[in-house]
């Protein structure tokens, strides 16, 4: 026998063998991904004719998410309504509740053949759904007004899609939903709860003099 020639691997085993190459050539880890958002207080504040803000706890039910999330969507607009809303008067509260808060993962079917075989995970589709409601209330506690919005998201990922694409494409979903969610919000309470904003620059603090006593100019004679 030749010694230089060596014998030849089955076609199954040569076909076999491939996708270990593919998985050893993808081993690197995905590099890290920045955080979501930084806040909304970099927006123009809505400042209300009430005493206090209120954020209330979402309901039973309200939140779904599958994991895993680059954030927690209910968490984003509680924060939303923290960084915008600011209470200006002395009676009355508005009251902000997260109504819906979905982030959900639907895996798709995987392409048949050698085409399914060779492209790694199967898609998965990316839907978020936020929904929002701020109430005014009285003095006494009566509801004397109220906004609701809601925004929606979604993206398709075909096979194959890596891990780290994954995450960005989780990330923009949530991002693209709660830009819609902010804008829509602020729209809504001028639209409707005009008779409740305070337009304007905020007044001026007074200054103090020594000790925190502040300062008041008498009138003369």
């Amino acid at each position: 026998m030749d010694a230089r020639r060596l014998p030849l691997l089955p076609r199954r085993s040569l076909f076999l063998a491939l996708p270990l190459v593919a998985a050893c050539a993808g081993g690197e880890q995905p590099a890290a991904l920045p955080p979501l958002v930084s806040g909304y207080g970099h927006l123009t504040p809505i400042r209300l004719n009430v005493a206090e803000l209120e954020l209330a706890d979402p309901a039973a039910g309200a939140v779904r998410v599958d994991e895993p999330a680059p954030v927690r969507p209910e968490r984003e607009m509680l924060r939303m309504a923290q960084d915008r809303l600011v209470p200006t008067g002395t009676e009355g509260k508005a009251r902000f509740i997260v109504e819906r808060a979905e982030f959900r993962r639907e895996p798709l079917r995987a392409a048949g053949g050698l085409t399914g075989l060779f492209a790694g995970d199967p898609g998965e589709r990316i839907s978020v759904l936020l929904q929002s409601r701020l109430e005014v209330l009285s003095g006494e506690g009566r509801r004397v007004g109220f906004v609701e919005t809601q925004a929606r998201h979604q993206r398709t990922l075909p096979d194959g899609t890596s891990a780290a694409a994954r995450g960005r494409a989780a990330e923009e979903a949530v991002r693209q939903a709660m830009q819609e969610l902010n804008v829509e919000f602020e729209f809504q309470i001028r639209r409707a709860l005009r008779p409740w904003l305070v337009e304007g620059a905020a007044p001026p603090s007074v200054p103090l003099g020594p000790g925190g006593i502040e300062v008041e100019e008498l009138p003369r004679g």
